[in-house]
């Protein structure tokens, strides 16, 4: 593949990640259903369509700059964090600090969901510029980010959702 930047891999991981950052601005506190559903959706996509795209070199040292600030940050974890109360906390069994540890890793899907909202925002934000360096830099930066650090995230939100989702069902058929 010649041009990863504007692949068609590229272009379709630009969309789902576009969406991902709008459903963390746009999310309210009487969306929970709504919210939860729409993650069972997205999330297997944003996994999906990042994973196949290859690796571009780093060439051009961009300056990327930042959109996601703190501020921004704390306003979509604070949201979700509400927004899912009880259920925001799920035992990580991927953690570092779980081969140490002699009790479970708590973690919280809002702090998941805003690490990757921070990084996509951000992806996003340079991608709109239309520069082609900066792009392919911010493209290689996410990847590695998604490799190294909120693919693990992703996953592991993914299956809090699903409980979510579904307790209720489980919950009554096994009574």
């Amino acid at each position: 593949m010649k041009d990863v930047v504007l692949s068609k891999y590229t272009e379709d991981f630009v969309r789902i990640a576009l969406e991902y950052c709008i459903l963390m601005e746009k999310t309210r506190q009487d969306e929970r259903k709504s919210f939860v559903d729409n993650m069972l959706k997205v999330l297997p996509l944003l996994y999906l369509k990042i994973s196949v795209i290859p690796l571009p070199e780093e060439d051009y040292e961009s300056d990327l700059k930042t959109r996601v600030d703190e501020k921004l940050y704390d306003s979509v974890r604070d949201t979700i964090g509400r927004l899912l109360g009880d259920d925001d906390i799920y035992l990580e069994t991927f953690h570092p600090d779980i081969r140490l540890s002699d009790s479970p890793v708590a973690v919280k899907i809002s702090e998941d969901m805003a690490d990757i909202y921070q990084d996509l925002g951000n992806f996003i934000a340079v991608f709109k510029n239309g520069q082609k360096e900066t792009m392919n830099d911010s493209l290689a930066l996410c990847i590695r980010n998604f490799r190294e650090f909120w693919g693990q995230r992703l996953v592991n939100a993914l299956r809090a959702f699903h409980y979510i989702r579904y307790k209720e069902e489980i919950l009554t058929e096994s009574e």
